[in-house]
C-alpha cells in the first residue's frame, strides 16, 4: 500500500492517570480528560482534538480555494459539537457551523460550503479510514 502523504504522531501515557504527551514533528501537546471522567483536565480530550482537526482543516481548505479563485474571504471561523446519540446503535454526531467573513456573493458562500465537506479531514471521518494495530 503506498502512501501520497504520511503524518506521524507519538502520544504516550503514564498509566496511572489519564493524561497523555503527544509529539507531532516539533509541537508538544497535552491530552486529558476532565476531572469529572477521571482526569486532571490538563489539556484538550481526544473528541475535542478531533473536532479542533475538523475544524483546523476546514478554515485551511476553504482559505486555499478562496486564494486559488481570488475570491474576498478574509476569515473562517468553524464552531463544531461532537455528541453520542442513543438509540438502538449509538450514532456519532458532529455538528460544524462555518462563518464565512468577506464580500463574498451568496453563490461563493454556497460553494464555500460545499467546498468544506471536501477537506481531507472530513473525507476521511465520512468514508471511514483502516486502523491497523500492531504490537510495538
Amino acid at each position: 500500500m503506498s502512501s501520497k502523504h504520511v503524518v506521524e504522531a507519538t502520544v504516550r501515557g503514564d498509566a496511572r492517570g489519564l493524561a497523555n504527551t503527544i509529539a507531532v514533528r516539533e509541537w508538544k501537546m497535552v491530552g486529558d480528560e476532565p476531572a469529572e471522567l477521571g482526569g486532571t483536565d490538563t489539556g484538550p480530550n481526544p473528541f475535542e482534538y478531533l473536532l479542533s482537526a475538523l475544524g483546523c482543516c476546514t478554515s485551511m481548505t476553504l482559505a486555499m480555494y478562496a486564494k486559488r479563485k481570488a475570491w474576498p474571504l478574509e476569515a473562517v471561523e468553524v464552531h463544531l459539537r461532537h455528541e453520542r446519540v442513543v438509540g438502538q446503535s449509538p450514532v456519532d454526531r458532529i455538528t460544524r457551523v462555518v462563518k464565512l467573513e468577506g464580500a463574498l456573493d451568496d453563490e461563493q458562500r454556497a460553494r464555500l460550503l460545499e467546498i468544506a465537506n471536501k477537506c481531507p479531514v472530513h473525507q476521511t471521518l465520512t468514508k471511514g479510514a483502516f486502523v491497523e494495530t500492531l504490537a510495538g
